[in-house]
């Protein structure tokens, strides 16, 4: 491990003893989601906070399938307002930056839970014989 990999990890450590609200794997899912929205939108860097939040369901979904909202829920994730809360948290921790132009509202509303993780999901299943 480098010593910026440790110092990350440390910080995370700190980050969740400080804010205890949400747990280890739901900021670790965060900075995952970071790197797998900029890919989706073939971004080398940035990318807005709602972009992010799609990329966070689009992420969940592909990883847990139909068990995603049960996942997000299981680290207090309910809303894409909690997306923001802990990009804020790691961004006040020194784990992430952001622009000028960003604003925690940027995660307010973009999606509902009920409707992008249970009415939209759909099972493919086909018959076999």
């Amino acid at each position: 491990m480098s010593a910026d990999e440790a110092l990350a990890a440390d910080k995370l450590q700190q980050l969740v003893r400080d804010n205890p609200r949400y747990p280890r794997e739901a900021y670790e899912f965060i900075s995952e989601a970071l790197a797998y929205t900029a890919r989706h939108y073939k971004r080398d860097g940035h990318v807005s906070g709602q972009e992010l939040c799609h990329g966070c369901r689009l992420l969940a979904v592909d990883r847990f399938g139909y068990m995603a909202r049960v996942v997000l829920e299981s680290w207090n994730i309910r809303r894409t307002d909690d997306f923001g809360r802990l990009v804020y948290a790691m961004i006040e921790a020194g784990l992430l930056r952001k622009t000028e132009q960003d604003s925690l509202q940027d995660f307010g509303g973009v999606f509902d839970f009920d409707e992008a993780f249970d009415k939209d999901f759909r099972l493919n299943i086909e018959k076999t014989v």
